[in-house]
């Protein structure tokens, strides 16, 4: 019997999967043979001897030691794609409401609860609310890996001019995207001519801050950033300042 600890909430649909004759999954052990992860933060973790590998539910390993794990001989696993579709999701959600103030609006309306005439108000008010079309409109994705390329070819649907940056692009990946993507070699190419950015990468030292002042000082006014991969790829101080600058 194999014991399985879960560091984070982990999916009833992957853990049933395990054949509980042979494995016995669970956020209790104290000395698991291997360890299911999400987010939590593993580099100040102690890992026992027999401990044999650890499997990360999603693309990025920064939260996990790598380097000490080889030294231990302790194998680490990521699932790219996994999640992929759902994230894709969230970013053409974000590009929505990063356009169409529909939070306020939602949050206006149900401030009218209760009052006279609201839907004579609303219709008075409602243009306080407007906001740009994503038709037509180009966006730029930084990455374009199992994530990035799902949202290159949604946005390409929903009538989007689209622009991909990625040095690393797989064959695999780069023959899924819709024929209509323009796939850029310089990175400053996104910057430039972007009015929506998604960025999709790992995080690591040395693509910490891959947005900052500079790069923000290129991008045109009103740019949209969508950030759902890691908060350390954006510098948030250079975006509050570029904002604060309108």
């Amino acid at each position: 019997m194999y014991n399985i600890q879960t560091l984070n909430k982990i999916s009833a649909v992957g853990t049933d999967i395990f054949d509980k004759s042979k494995y016995n999954v669970s956020d209790a052990h104290e000395n698991p043979d291997a360890i299911m992860v999400r987010s939590a933060k593993m580099h100040d973790m102690q890992f026992n001897e027999n401990l044999l590998a650890i499997a990360r539910a999603g693309a990025g390993v920064n939260n996990i030691p790598v380097e000490r794990c080889a030294e231990e001989g302790i194998c680490v696993f990521n699932t790219p794609g996994a999640n992929s579709n759902a994230v894709k999701e969230l970013a053409i959600c974000a590009l929505l409401l990063a356009s169409r103030k529909i939070t306020e609006a939602a949050v206006w309306a149900a401030s009218l609860k209760g009052t006279p005439d609201a839907p004579k108000t609303v219709e008075g008010g409602k243009s306080k609310f407007a906001g740009p079309e994503i038709m037509g409109k180009t966006l730029g994705i930084i990455g374009l890996g199992a994530i990035g390329g799902k949202i290159a070819n949604t946005a390409v649907a929903l009538g989007m001019k689209v622009i991909g940056y990625d040095p690393y692009l797989s064959v695999n990946n780069a023959v899924l995207l819709d024929s209509s993507v323009k796939v850029v070699t310089d990175i400053n190419d996104i910057y430039k001519n972007s009015d929506y950015i998604s960025i999709h990468m790992p995080y690591t030292p040395q693509t910490k801050n891959t947005i900052d002042s500079e790069q923000i000082a290129m991008m045109k006014d009103g740019v949209r950033l969508i950030n759902l991969a890691r908060g350390e790829l954006i510098n948030s101080e250079a975006v509050i300042n570029a904002i604060s600058a309108g």
